[in-house]
């Protein structure tokens, strides 16, 4: 599908609101062209949307079916698109491999699920107290927090020298934001949270199942950690990032397989219960689409809007983007209710702003 638009580029990237972080206002004078990607569950094509701007450049905007498909394979798709388009060959042809991420065929019923999905199957019939499920997006506020050189070396200062050094800004930002948005959604001190940790089988952790080049399909592994409210709050940070870790390294080639019979297990039943659920996915590999060739155009920026769905509601996308004073950053998205908004900024300004190691 295609549009005319007489926006600009540049009003798409402010730091406040943009689905596609942080794009210089150099680019709204320019042919150049910026990607978006939307998911959804439900069975589908791909569906491509291209916005031609009053500028020159434009907007390639994609939805597709995560249960087919994930970002990587749609970023592989996009990449043969533009190859077609200045008369290459494809240089990588799809592949469909998904029995790597299977255990073998068993005609027996799986008798449960990963152990660690279990909290959520429990409540399945239970009634939903989380203030992230009963108000709906329309009602909520959406903010991009860019997190640059400065913002991340204070986040670092109330960690320890050696945990310091080897933390990842993922794995820090990760800690940071899970026990800010927390404490601004006023969850009782009893009650469990949960972090999920989105991963692609494709990343560097995973050596023991080789993953194809030109494989497109879904690959997300999703590891999860629960705890109660108060032991969340009375963690020092240290301790906040090593359970972090220990989540994403959690995934074993036998917890991965658990985690794909679990989807097989529950397809027939309600959705889980994501009660005080917090998921978190670090997409800033879509940078990789700075090699996109499209002959005439100049790629600026990529990432995931806030769309409104229940992913949005729950979950934070780390992306890359430049900031003000055009260094190298990370942006991270948050929907909540307004009140909550306020005080989890309030919370975060806090860790950047005070250098007590206490905290």
């Amino acid at each position: 599908m295609t549009q005319n638009t007489k926006l600009e580029l540049a009003p798409f990237f402010t730091y406040a609101s943009c689905p596609l972080p942080c794009i210089s206002p150099s680019h709204s004078h320019a042919s150049a062209v910026a990607l978006s990607l939307l998911c959804r569950t439900e069975p589908t094509r791909p569906d491509f949307h291209v916005t031609e701007l009053k500028c020159g450049g434009f907007v390639v905007g994609f939805h597709m079916c995560h249960n087919i498909a994930d970002g990587f394979g749609m970023i592989q798709l996009m990449t043969s698109v533009t190859e077609l388009m200045v008369k290459a060959s494809p240089s990588l042809l799809p592949v469909w491999k998904r029995e790597l991420l299977t255990t073998a065929q068993n005609t027996t019923p799986i008798p449960y699920p990963n152990p660690a999905y279990k909290p959520l199957l429990n409540s399945l019939d239970s009634t939903s107290d989380d203030v992230m499920l009963s108000i709906p997006p329309n009602r909520m506020v959406a903010q991009y927090f860019v997190f640059g050189q400065r913002e991340v070396a204070a986040l670092r200062s109330h960690i320890p020298g050696h945990l310091a050094d080897s933390t990842t800004s993922f794995e820090l930002l990760t800690a940071v934001m899970w026990r800010c948005r927390t404490i601004a959604l006023g969850y009782e001190p009893s009650q469990r949270v949960r972090l999920i940790v989105t991963m692609n089988a494709r990343g560097r952790w995973n050596r023991h199942t080789l993953i194809p080049w030109g494989y497109y399909g879904n690959a997300h592994v999703s590891p999860i950690v629960e705890l109660t409210v108060d032991e969340l709050c009375r963690m020092t940070l240290a301790d906040t990032v090593e359970l972090v870790r220990e989540t994403k390294l959690s995934v074993t080639k036998e917890c991965l397989a658990s985690m794909v019979d679990t989807t097989a297990y529950i397809r027939q039943r309600p959705s889980l219960t994501m009660d005080r659920t917090y998921e978190v996915s670090d997409t800033r590999w879509i940078a990789a689409v700075k090699g996109l060739q499209l002959g005439w155009a100049e790629y600026v920026g990529g990432g995931i809007p806030l769309a409104g769905d229940l992913t949005s509601k729950l979950g934070s996308h780390h992306m890359r983007c430049q900031n003000e004073d055009g260094e190298d950053s990370t942006v991270v998205s948050l929907l909540l209710p307004r009140p909550a908004m306020e005080s989890f900024k309030k919370e975060m300004a806090v860790w950047i702003n005070k250098h007590d190691k206490n905290l």
